[in-house]
């Protein structure tokens, strides 16, 4: 299929001159590249928030009992 795209200059200077060593086309080396970055983008594995809780998770919540005026006063430092 033929596409018609903008490339920096500079990425394009790079890409020929790539081309031109290694003994392929452009378009192979193109498409190389986008064959790479999409692999790379379908094996990225999505972040997991790693669990860092502390104490016993069975206890009674001791804020529970807490009003809204009294959990802010305890995040403010009111006293």
């Amino acid at each position: 299929m033929k596409t018609t795209i903008e490339i920096q200059d500079e990425l394009m200077v790079r890409a020929k001159r790539h081309a031109r060593r290694s003994g392929q086309s452009l378009r192979t080396v193109v498409e190389d590249g986008l064959r790479l970055a999409l692999d790379r983008s379908q094996r990225a594995e999505p972040y997991r928030l790693p669990d860092r809780s502390v104490g016993d998770p069975d206890a009674a919540d001791p804020l529970e009992a807490l009003t809204w005026q009294d959990l802010r006063g305890h995040v403010y430092g009111e006293p």
